[in-house]
C-alpha cells in the first residue's frame, strides 16, 4: 500500500494527442506526442491492439507528467498514458468533458 503523500507525488495531467506513429522496434506499440498545454511529451504506449492511429489524434488523456523517463525498445518515452485493461481490452483513460490542457488530476 502506498499512503496519501505517496500518491501526492504523481502528477496526473491531461494532456492531448497530437501524433501517432508506429513504434520502429515493436509491434504493439506507438509513439505518442502529447501536448500538455503548451509544452509536448513523447510516450511510448502499448496500445497499438485496441486503437487505430486516426482515433487517437485529437483525443484528451491523462498522462504521468513527472514519471522518469524510460527508454523502451530504443524509443524514450517521457511519461505514462493511463488506460485500465479487461478481457474486453484496453480502454484509455479521459476525462469526460473537455478540460484545458495541462490541467490537474486530482
Amino acid at each position: 500500500m502506498i499512503n496519501i503523500e505517496d500518491f501526492k507525488k504523481m502528477e496526473l495531467k491531461i494532456g492531448e494527442i497530437k501524433e501517432v506513429n508506429d513504434h520502429p522496434n515493436a509491434d504493439r506499440l506507438y509513439v505518442i506526442t502529447v501536448d500538455l498545454g503548451g509544452r509536448t511529451k513523447q510516450l511510448v504506449a502499448g496500445i497499438k491492439g485496441s486503437y487505430q492511429k486516426e482515433e487517437l489524434v485529437g483525443k484528451q488523456v491523462v498522462v504521468v507528467d513527472n514519471l522518469e523517463p524510460a527508454m523502451l525498445r530504443g524509443v524514450e518515452s517521457q511519461g505514462m498514458l493511463l488506460a485500465a485493461s479487461d478481457a474486453g481490452g484496453i480502454a484509455i483513460v479521459s476525462p469526460a468533458r473537455p478540460v484545458a490542457l495541462g490541467s490537474i488530476v486530482k
